[in-house]
C-alpha cells in the first residue's frame, strides 16, 4: 500500500475505532452490516491469516479484493508484500477481533495483534463486498503505546 493511502486508511480506521461504541452496524448512511456479515468478515480475515502463516500464497491472495489483486498482480508478489510490510500479522502470538464499524461508507474491522515481545498493534482491515462474499480491500497496521502483560 502506498504511504499516502496507508496514512488515509489509518486516519479513517482511527476514526472508526473512536466511533465503534456509537454505531457498530451503520454510520453516516453507509452500508448496513449485519451480525452475520461481521461474522463472515472475521472468517475471511481469519482464513487469510491462516493461509499467510501456512505460506499458502494462492489461498491468501484469494481473499483480496479485485483492487488489491490488480495492484499486486499475483500470489507470490502478494506474499512478498505481506512479508515485507505486514510482518506483525505473521508473528503475532495472539490476535483478537475488536468491534468493527462503518465510517464514511467504509467497513472497518480492527484486529488486535500481540507480538512475542508483548508489543500491541492494531491491524485495521478495510472490507468490501464482492457479490455475496466479503473481500479484504486494504490493511493498515497501527502502532500502540500499550504493552500486553
Amino acid at each position: 500500500m502506498r504511504p499516502a493511502r496507508r496514512r488515509a486508511v489509518v486516519a479513517i480506521a482511527t476514526a472508526a475505532l473512536a466511533f465503534v461504541a456509537d454505531a457498530p452496524a451503520r454510520a453516516d448512511g453507509g452500508p448496513v452490516v449485519s451480525r452475520d456479515d461481521w461474522r463472515a468478515i472475521e472468517r475471511v480475515i481469519g482464513d487469510q491469516l491462516d493461509a499467510l502463516r501456512a505460506g499458502d500464497a494462492e489461498r491468501a491472495f484469494a481473499f483480496a479484493a479485485a483492487g488489491i489483486r490488480a495492484q499486486v498482480g499475483d500470489a507470490p508478489a502478494f506474499m512478498a508484500m505481506v512479508r515485507g510490510g505486514y510482518e506483525a500479522l505473521l508473528v503475532a502470538r495472539y490476535t483478537e477481533f475488536l468491534e468493527g464499524a462503518v465510517v464514511d461508507g467504509l467497513v472497518i474491522q480492527p484486529l488486535r495483534l500481540i507480538a512475542p515481545d508483548n508489543t500491541v498493534r492494531v491491524a485495521l482491515y478495510t472490507m468490501q463486498r464482492d457479490g455475496a462474499a466479503w473481500r479484504i480491500a486494504g490493511c493498515a497496521i497501527a502502532p500502540s503505546t500499550v504493552k500486553a502483560a
